[in-house]
């Protein structure tokens, strides 16, 4: 019997602040930067929850997805518009960051009747930030994703805006609630990446006649692969246009 992976996309909204109360704010502005400012900001989170199943015979489907909606909509009502500081008990002892929310939200989900076998519980904050757990690495584990965009010429042709995703692995850290400091990773990627390439001629930068996407995320991978303060580098997806795509692991 075949097994299949289903994919349901739904939204909500929530409101969140990073804070340790037992530290001054001088520690908390380090470590969290505006993530710490009062009272609480906001986020029209997307979930994505990925089920795998055995495609019943009788109707082609891995589960109902009429049953799948419902269900987990009835989770989500349980933290749509509220502040998850000050509303969820769930956050009484843990912030409220991507990587503890997309943990609490698998916690309520796995184990509901007729969804099948929950895989992977993908957290979107916004477009260019989102969270990943699995059942294959655990819940003490998540892999975050950061978009990044730059503009560079390629092969002599117009310049092109290429949008590179970032993705780093590793445990949460039980104190910050983060597998990486966000903040550091963006000085990084910035530093290393985005003002090496941007606005220039790839040929130029690489002392080469041509120079591939996928030689260009090899690239970015070499730039920042020894330079987290935390977690390990997973992924760089490079994207260079709607229909091609570059991944580079190492």
């Amino acid at each position: 019997m075949s097994t299949v992976l289903l994919t349901k996309r739904l939204e909500f909204a929530a409101a969140h602040r990073y804070i340790k109360p037992e530290w001054d704010e001088a520690k908390n502005r380090a470590v969290f930067g505006l993530c710490y400012n009062p009272p609480a900001h906001g986020h029209n989170y997307m979930i994505e929850v990925t089920v795998l199943g055995e495609v019943d015979q009788k109707t082609g489907m891995v589960v109902n997805l009429f049953d799948l909606k419902c269900i987990l909509l009835k989770v989500l009502e349980e933290f749509d518009h509220k502040n998850l500081n000050l509303d969820m008990p769930y956050f009484k002892d843990q912030i409220p960051t991507s990587e503890n929310l997309a943990r609490v939200l698998w916690s309520k989900i796995d184990g509901q009747k007729d969804i099948g076998k929950l895989h992977t519980i993908r957290l979107y904050e916004d477009e260019d930030l989102y969270a990943e757990v699995t059942a294959e690495a655990g819940l003490d584990v998540a892999s975050v994703t950061r978009r990044y965009s730059f503009m560079a010429m390629q092969d002599g042709h117009q310049g092109r805006e290429w949008d590179c995703f970032v993705t780093v692995h590793g445990k949460i850290n039980p104190v910050t609630g983060m597998v990486a400091d966000i903040g550091a990773l963006d000085r990084m990627v910035q530093e290393k990446v985005v003002k090496v390439f941007d606005r220039q001629d790839l040929r130029h930068v690489f002392d080469a006649e041509s120079v591939t996407g996928g030689q260009l995320a090899e690239r970015i991978w070499t730039l920042l692969v020894s330079g987290l303060s935390s977690g390990r580098l997973a992924n760089v997806r490079l994207v260079q246009s709607r229909d091609l795509t570059f991944d580079y692991a190492g």
